[in-house]
C-alpha cells in the first residue's frame, strides 16, 4: 500500500485493506470456509492444471460452485441476482467491472464438472456422519434408508425428450418429470448417493443401481417397495440385511410360522415361477429358491384415532440379538428421515428444478443435495457439541440461522470473534429445539383451495380462454366438490 503522506499508518492501513478484501471475498458460502473446511475440503473445488477449468477467470471453479450453492440455499434466486452480487463485490475491491449479463455465470455453471459435485456430496456426507456419531446404528451396524421421489422440470424439448411427462397428460399440457432414488444415512440424515430415472422407471429398477454403494454389514431400511423377494434374497448375499414394510400383496398367517413371540415369527418364502422384470435371466437364476424371513406385526396407536396395524419383514432372523422392540423403534425413525425429502423439495425449493437442459438439471439436483448435506453437517456439529437429539433440531431454523450468521461471520475482525460467532450459532440451534410431539399426525392433504381457473388441457397456442372463468370452471376435475 502506497502512503506518501502518512508513512506511520502504513502498517495499520495495509492490515485494514487485507481485512476488507477478505470480508468482500467471503460474501457467498466462502465466508464460512474456515468453519466448513472440514465439511467441504478445498481440493474438491480447486482448479485443474489443464482443461476448461484451468484458465484464470472471474467465475473460477471455486467461485462458480460457491455461487451455485448459495443460489440453491436461497430459494427462487435468479442467475441475474448472483451476477449482481459478484459485480458489487468486485467493484468494492477495485477490480475491473464485469459484464452485466448472466451469460458468463451460466457458461461457468455449464463448465462445472459433475464429478466435483459428486465428490462434494460424498465428502459432506462423511463429515456429517463423523460429527453425528453412532446414533443411527443398530447393534453397531450402520443403517441406511432408501427412498424415491419425483420433481418437475422446465418444459423444454430437451427435458421432455430425456424425462418425458406423464402419459395421462396431453402434449404441451404437462411438465417433464425426473424420478430419483436416494440413499440416506440414518445417523445424520445426509444424502449418500443418488440415481436418476424417468417416470416410467420403477423404484426397484433404479435402486438396483445403488446396491454397489451398500457396504457389508449395512442394514437397509425402506418402505413397502423394498419388502419383496428380490431385495430380501439378493442383499443378504452382500452381507446386507433389510428391514422394510411388508408388500401389500403378500398375505401373512402367523399360524403357519415358526413362532418367536406373539406376532413375531419366521416364514419360508419360495421364489416365484415368473421372472422379475427388473432382473436379467442370469440374475434371476442366481437367486436362491427359498429364503427365511422374519415378520413382525405391531399396532401403531395415535391418541384420538384408531390403531393402525403395521407389518414388517426383515432378514434379521436372530431374535436374541435383534429384539422386535428395537426393530420397531428403528422403523419408527424412518418416517422422520423421510422428511428429509420434504426439506429438499419444500424448504429448499427443489420442486421444481429450473434448468433448461438435462445436463444442467442433473447438476442442479447435485447442488441441492450438497447444500442439504452442508446444512446437515452444521446440525450434526451442534448435536456433537451440545448433546441434543438430531431429530429435535429444525432444518428450516438451521438454514435461516446460517444465512443470518454468515453476514456477521464475514464482518468479524479476527478469528477469535468468528469462532465465538460460530459457537453462538451452534448454541442457538441446540437451544431452539422442535417440541417433542410423538402423537402428531401429518396427513397428506392440501389445505389451500385451488383457484377457480380452468385447467390447461390443451397447448397454449390452441387454448381458448373462457369468459367468466371464475364462475364457469370448465376444466374442473370430476371430484372438484371435495376440493372446495
Amino acid at each position: 500500500m502506497y502512503t506518501p503522506y502518512f508513512p506511520v499508518l502504513r502498517s495499520r492501513l495495509a492490515a485494514l485493506g487485507r481485512r476488507t478484501a477478505q470480508t468482500l471475498r467471503q460474501a457467498t458460502l466462502a465466508q464460512l470456509q474456515e468453519h466448513l473446511r472440514g465439511f467441504l475440503p478445498p481440493p474438491v473445488l480447486s482448479a485443474t492444471d489443464e482443461g476448461p477449468n484451468s484458465r484464470e477467470r472471474v467465475f473460477s471453479l471455486r467461485l462458480t460452485c460457491e455461487c451455485f450453492l448459495w443460489q440453491v440455499l436461497k430459494p427462487r434466486t435468479a442467475c441475474r441476482e448472483v451476477v449482481r452480487q459478484v459485480q458489487a463485490l468486485l467493484r468494492l475491491q477495485g477490480r475491473p467491472p464485469v459484464d452485466e449479463g448472466d451469460s458468463a455465470y451460466i457458461q461457468a455453471r455449464q463448465r462445472l464438472p459433475p464429478q466435483r459435485l459428486e465428490q462434494a456430496l460424498a465428502a459432506t456426507a462423511q463429515a456429517a456422519d463423523r460429527h453425528a456419531g453412532t446414533g443411527g446404528c443398530l447393534r453397531g451396524r450402520p443403517v441406511k434408508v432408501a427412498d424415491g421421489s419425483t420433481t418437475q422440470l422446465a418444459d423444454t424439448p430437451q427435458n421432455q425428450k430425456r424425462y418425458p411427462q406423464s402419459r395421462s397428460q396431453r402434449p404441451g399440457c404437462g411438465f417433464p418429470i425426473l424420478k430419483f432414488v436416494v440413499l440416506f444415512s440414518l445417523t445424520s440424515g445426509a444424502v449418500l448417493h443418488r440415481v436418476l430415472g424417468t417416470l416410467r422407471h420403477h423404484d426397484l429398477r433404479l435402486f438396483r443401481r445403488l446396491w454397489e454403494h451398500l457396504c457389508p454389514g449395512d442394514i437397509l431400511l425402506g418402505d413397502r417397495a423394498w419388502g419383496e423377494y428380490t431385495t430380501l434374497a439378493g442383499l443378504p448375499r452382500q452381507d446386507v440385511d433389510v428391514v422394510a414394510r411388508l408388500h401389500a400383496r403378500r398375505k401373512v398367517d402367523f399360524r403357519q410360522a415358526q413362532r418367536l413371540a406373539p406376532h413375531d415369527g419366521l416364514f419360508t418364502w419360495n421364489k416365484g415361477c415368473n421372472q422379475s422384470q427388473i432382473l436379467t435371466a442370469q440374475q434371476w437364476r442366481q437367486l436362491p429358491a427359498q429364503i427365511t424371513v422374519r415378520v413382525i406385526r405391531f399396532t401403531a396407536t395415535i391418541r384420538g384415532f384408531r390403531g393402525r396395524r403395521v407389518t414388517l419383514v426383515t432378514t434379521l432372523v436372530d431374535a436374541q440379538r435383534y429384539p422386535a422392540a428395537e426393530i420397531i423403534a428403528l422403523y419408527a425413525r424412518r418416517w422422520r428421515l423421510e422428511l428429509c425429502l420434504r426439506d429438499l423439495k419444500t424448504t429448499m425449493g427443489m420442486e421444481p428444478l429450473r434448468c433448461k437442459t438435462p445436463a444442467m438439471v442433473e447438476k442442479e439436483l447435485l447442488a441441492y443435495l450438497v447444500a442439504h448435506n452442508l446444512i446437515r453437517c452444521v446440525m450434526a456439529e451442534a448435536v456433537a457439541r451440545h448433546a441434543v437429539e438430531l431429530e429435535r433440531i429444525s432444518f428450516k431454523g438451521t438454514v435461516d440461522a446460517l444465512r443470518q450468521y454468515s453476514d456477521a461471520l464475514g464482518r468479524a475482525r479476527n478469528p477469535t470473534m468468528r469462532r465465538q460467532l460460530w459457537d453462538d450459532l451452534l448454541w442457538n440451534l441446540a437451544r431452539d429445539l422442535v417440541r417433542w410431539r410423538p402423537q402428531r399426525t401429518e396427513p397428506r392433504a392440501v389445505k389451500r383451495r385451488p383457484k377457480p381457473y380452468p385447467l390447461l388441457n390443451r397447448p397454449r397456442r390452441s387454448f381458448v380462454e373462457i369468459s367468466h372463468r371464475s364462475r364457469y370452471w370448465k376444466g374442473r376435475p370430476r371430484k372438484y366438490r371435495g376440493l372446495i
